[in-house]
């Protein structure tokens, strides 16, 4: 795996459910060509799993920090992650546990 890419996981507080944070991430994801998926967790926060070079996981931070238009983050956390083959081929919305 020396293609260059690195996984990073994102959790994104305040108001980011019910405000299309979901479909608004996977459009970014497409948009940048990283490869992950996104997901609402029970706690009310997003979560976000990406595969890409850090050029394009830096940029994916600076979507997740501005949001869609009725969302409102207060926080991005991120943290290194180890690469899933199952979320190599795209970027896909997937239910929390």
């Amino acid at each position: 795996m020396s293609d260059g890419k690195q996984a990073r996981r994102y959790f994104v507080s305040g108001i980011v459910q019910g405000v299309g944070f979901r479909y608004f991430t996977q459009h970014a994801g497409e948009r940048l060509k990283i490869s992950g998926y996104v997901r609402n967790l029970a706690d009310g926060r997003v979560e976000v799993f990406a595969i890409g070079t850090a050029q394009q996981l830096k940029e994916l931070r600076a979507v997740l920090e501005r949001g869609p238009r009725f969302s409102s983050v207060s926080e991005v956390l991120e943290e290194t992650a180890s690469r899933d083959p199952q979320y190599e081929s795209g970027f896909v919305i997937t239910h929390g546990d």
